[in-house]
């Protein structure tokens, strides 16, 4: 008669056991990832679009890459080298090529921001050609910068701004790339 009792009470149990198992929570439960941009997302291993900005996808999200202005600019000014998000040392050099327009006297400033927007590095680029013209010229300049090792964040900005002789808002423009500040990187 124990047997029986012994049979019943673990048919009895077994189902609570198999219900408790898929209700409870486990310790070893991973709280879900929150994604909230573009690295995150490619850095969990999550499927990226080749496209331009690239694109990820979690879940139901899709995140672009920052690439600053640059699709925006791209009829005034294209920039070869650096290329948003490429890491960035002391010195830096800067090509491209871009519209007479953008130039006076045939250079613009060219300044480097850390990631609070304070300029680190100034510098100019210089025409590579006859800049009085509506085509692209080619340009290039060296940038020279201190970055902070200690600082809280390694992003900064990369700013080519269109030379405005006259002061008037109306004439300021500029394309701004996001860059990764080599934190070894200095004078």
């Amino acid at each position: 008669m124990d047997m029986k009792k012994i049979l019943y009470s673990t048919i009895a149990i077994i189902p609570i056991i198999v219900i408790l198992a898929f209700t409870l929570p486990s310790k070893t439960a991973k709280t879900p990832v929150v994604v909230t941009n573009f690295a995150e997302c490619a850095a969990l291993g999550n499927p990226v679009m080749e496209s331009y900005p690239r694109q990820c996808r979690a879940g139901d999200k899709t995140f672009a890459e920052d690439v600053g202005n640059i699709i925006a600019k791209m009829e005034l000014i294209r920039l070869e080298t650096p290329q948003p998000g490429a890491m960035v040392s002391s010195p830096l050099t800067i090509k491209g090529e871009a519209r007479g327009s953008w130039f006076f006297e045939a250079s613009f400033p060219v300044v480097i921001t850390n990631w609070d927007g304070l300029i680190i590095g100034e510098g100019v680029a210089q025409a590579q050609g006859d800049w009085m013209t509506t085509d692209f010229v080619p340009f290039t300049a060296s940038l020279t910068f201190t970055a902070d090792p200690a600082a809280y964040s390694d992003r900064g900005t990369l700013i080519l701004r269109k030379d405005n002789p006259s002061g008037l808002p109306a004439n300021d423009d500029a394309l701004e790339i996001p860059v990764i500040i080599d934190s070894g990187a200095g004078l």
